[in-house]
């Protein structure tokens, strides 16, 4: 059979490479944006990863990946994020300290930073320098204190003892009976001024003034003393001297009033008891308060017996006329306001009795006349008995 071959004609040919280079272009107008983006990424990437290398080495990375030695940091009390990121970098813990601040901010951990003594080292990232300082691991350079409104001198030292505040109670109870130590205090020269000192329990009763405090770990028994007196100091203001001064009170009869206001009653009844103890006061009655009986026995019973009542101590106000001899325990601002504020309009009304109408709430009932005061508390001093005796009170 006779072969078979194409022929060629130029045109032919001509036609055939058109075709060709079309099908090339074609395919070249669907990759070359492809290719240009692949490249334009891979670009981008490598300026971003450069700059990020460089920033890194800058702002980021540990100062010295390879120095595990031990540096001891630390941060007071108080001391702002911006203060603790220029500490940080001035012991060359970190490389930049806005970028550590801004880090920080970023992530929440600003407002987490605990006072402290921190061992850091130089092969530390800021993530976990900054994780270190928020969880307070380190060694608190300061604590947190509370004392409640009503605790006496006595329960203070328990606490603080409890917490560690203190390691010797009987110390820190000296200091407080005899107030020597703080005479810089011109309350507490006023009280050992007045030759009272050897017939109270303690001169700084009711001086200690009730509140949350931070005060350094290592702290003195005398150094916690001066804060709490700094703090009586600051609440009771300028006014309240010209106040007590209107009333015929010096400030440690207003502190021991509001003493036995702050044990007597809650909050809201304040002005009203307040109001009554007044009302005794220009009466020259005796107060006849309970609590003033309770801090001479320890007692912790509501129903007191003739004995307890005939206690001999000048902080007995069954049988001492007049404000106990000084304060029985750590007034609240609103007691102290309450003392030197009496609810007037309850005074005209010839208010000048009250006992405990329900022990669990505090209620009290508040009487006119003794008949009826004795009647009330007739009515309420089974309650007192059941109290007592549920509570096992001593």
């Amino acid at each position: 059979m006779r072969n078979q071959h194409q022929e060629y004609t130029p045109e032919k040919l001509i036609e055939e490479r058109e075709y060709g280079l079309y099908w090339y272009s074609w395919l070249w107008t669907i990759l070359r944006p492809v290719l240009i983006f692949a490249c334009s990424a891979l670009l981008l990437l490598g300026i971003i990863s450069f700059t990020w290398g460089r920033l890194s080495a800058v702002m980021i990375d540990p100062v010295d990946p390879q120095d595990q030695t031990p540096i001891t940091f630390q941060i007071k009390s108080g001391e702002s994020l911006t203060r603790v990121a220029n500490n940080l970098q001035g012991m060359n813990l970190i490389r930049n300290r806005t970028f550590f601040k801004y880090y920080a901010d970023f992530m929440g951990f600003g407002q987490k930073i605990q006072a402290g003594n921190y061992t850091l080292h130089r092969g530390m990232t800021i993530s976990q320098i900054a994780d270190q300082l928020t969880r307070g691991d380190g060694k608190p350079i300061v604590r947190s204190i509370t004392v409640i409104p009503g605790w006496t001198v006595e329960g203070i030292a328990d606490y603080l003892l409890k917490e560690g505040a203190i390691s010797d109670r009987a110390q820190f109870l000296e200091m407080c009976k005899s107030g020597q130590q703080f005479a810089a205090y011109y309350f507490v020269n006023d009280v050992l001024a007045s030759g009272t000192v050897l017939q109270r329990k303690y001169a700084l009763e009711g001086y200690l003034a009730p509140d949350t405090y931070e005060v350094y770990t290592d702290a003195k028994p005398e150094d916690i003393i001066k804060k709490l007196l700094s703090q009586t100091g600051a609440v009771f203001i300028e006014g309240y001297q010209t106040r007590a001064q209107e009333l015929g009170m010096s400030m440690d009869q207003v502190l021991a009033l509001a003493s036995m206001i702050e044990k007597e009653a809650k909050t809201a009844d304040f002005a009203r008891v307040s109001g009554i103890f007044h009302n005794r006061l220009r009466q020259k009655m005796r107060l006849g308060s309970d609590v003033t009986v309770k801090y001479v026995t320890g007692t912790t019973r509501m129903a007191l017996g003739g004995s307890d009542l005939a206690v001999d101590s000048p902080y007995n106000t069954y049988q001492r006329e007049g404000l106990p001899i000084g304060p029985i325990c750590a007034p609240s601002p609103a007691a102290i306001q309450a003392a030197l504020y009496p609810d007037e309009a309850f005074m005209a009304e010839g208010y000048l009795y009250f006992c405990s109408k329900d022990p669990d709430t505090g209620e009290l009932y508040f009487s006119k006349t003794l008949q009826e005061h004795e009647q009330a508390v007739r009515v309420y001093a089974p309650l007192w008995e059941a109290y007592d005796k549920r509570t096992n009170a001593q």
